[in-house]
C-alpha cells in the first residue's frame, strides 16, 4: 500500500513538473480528458495604495472544457522520458485518474502553477500561484515597493513683466540712458560683423562653384578594364534524413519541429509520406556516412525510435 501511494505521488509530481516547464514556452497546455491551463500576458502595473510596482507576467487560468489531446504534452513527455507517444499518453491518463481520485478528498498541487480543488457543485476550481511568473521576458524582475511621495506646496511666481516694471522704477535715469547707448553700440557691431560674414560666404560659394565645374569637365577612361569572372556555385543536396516522428495532425508535427529546434537541431518538416503522415527530421545530411554517425548518437542519447530515410 505504501509503495502504491509513493508511486502515485511520483506520477503526480512528474506530470505537474512537465506542465510547469511547458507554460514557460507555450500559452496553452492541455491535459487530455481533464482540462487546459491557459496563460494571458498582462503588462506592468502599480498598486497606488501599497506603492508597489509589478513587472509584466503571464496570468494563469484553467479551462475544464479544453480536454482534446493536441499532442503537445505527450510529445514533450515522450521526448524527455525517451518513450513512445502512446506510452506518454498512457502515463498522462494514469496521472489524471490519480488527480480525479485525490480531488474527491483534498486539493491537488500542480508544481508552482497553482492548486486544483472541487467546489460544492463538483466543478474543478483553480487557484493560481501568484508568486510564479511564467513570462520569460520578465526573468529577474521582482516586485518593487517605493516610499510615498509628498506633493510640494505650490509657490506663486510673479510674471516677468511685473518684476521688470518694479525694478525699472528703482533704476536711476542716467543708468538707463547709459544702458541704451551700450545696446546701440552692440547692435552696430553685430551689423558690421554680419556684413563681413556675408562677404566671406559669397567668396567661398564662388570658389566651390569653380571647383565643381572643373570636376564635371573631367573625363575618366579606363583603357584596360578587368575581365568579368562568373562563379558557378552549386548547393550540396542533403538526401539523407534522420526521422524523429511521423504525425497525422500537421499541428503535432509543427510542435515536434519547434521542440527539436529548441534543443539545437536543424530540424525540418519533410512533408507527407505515402501513408499521409507528416514526417519531421532531426537533421539532414549530404552523405550516408554522416547521417549514420549522427543517427547512432541520436538513438543513444535522444530517441531509440529515430531512423534513417534516404530521399
Amino acid at each position: 500500500m505504501k509503495l502504491y501511494i509513493e508511486k502515485a505521488i511520483f506520477v503526480l509530481m512528474t506530470l505537474a513538473n512537465y506542465i510547469n516547464d511547458l507554460l514557460y514556452r507555450y500559452d496553452c497546455v492541455i491535459v487530455p480528458n481533464f482540462g487546459g491551463f491557459v496563460t494571458n500576458t498582462i503588462g506592468a502595473r502599480v498598486n497606488t495604495n501599497t506603492h508597489t510596482f509589478y513587472p509584466p507576467k503571464k496570468q494563469l487560468t484553467f479551462n475544464a472544457y479544453l480536454q482534446h489531446n493536441d499532442g503537445l504534452l505527450a510529445n514533450y513527455i515522450a521526448s524527455d522520458k525517451n518513450i513512445s507517444f502512446e506510452e506518454a499518453t498512457t502515463f498522462i491518463a494514469s496521472a489524471v485518474v490519480e488527480w480525479n481520485k485525490n480531488l474527491k478528498t483534498t486539493s491537488v498541487e500542480v508544481a508552482s502553477v497553482g492548486s486544483l480543488a472541487l467546489n460544492e457543485a463538483g466543478q474543478v476550481v483553480f487557484e493560481p500561484n501568484l508568486t510564479s511568473n511564467f513570462l520569460t521576458a520578465s526573468f529577474g524582475l521582482a516586485e518593487v515597493v517605493t516610499p510615498s511621495v509628498e506633493r510640494v506646496k505650490e509657490v506663486t511666481v510673479k510674471p516677468l513683466s511685473v518684476v521688470s516694471e518694479e525694478k525699472s522704477k528703482m533704476i536711476p535715469l542716467y543708468i538707463r540712458r547709459a544702458a541704451a547707448a551700450a545696446v546701440f553700440v552692440g547692435v552696430a557691431y553685430v551689423g558690421w560683423n554680419g556684413i563681413q560674414n556675408q562677404q566671406q560666404q559669397e567668396l567661398l560659394a564662388n570658389q566651390e562653384e569653380s571647383v565643381q565645374k572643373k570636376i564635371q569637365s573631367a573625363t575618366f577612361v579606363i583603357e584596360n578594364p578587368l575581365p568579368t569572372i562568373n562563379l558557378n556555385v552549386s548547393k550540396e543536396a542533403k538526401n539523407f534524413h534522420i526521422i524523429a516522428g511521423a504525425f497525422q495532425d500537421v499541428h503535432n508535427a509543427e510542435n515536434k519541429l519547434a521542440e527539436l529546434e529548441s534543443k539545437g537541431y536543424e530540424a525540418t518538416i519533410l512533408g507527407k509520406n505515402k501513408y499521409g503522415l507528416t514526417q519531421v527530421a532531426f537533421a539532414s545530411y549530404a552523405t550516408k556516412e554522416e547521417a549514420r554517425k549522427a543517427l547512432e548518437i541520436i538513438k543513444e542519447k535522444v530517441s531509440e525510435d529515430a531512423w534513417l530515410l534516404a530521399k
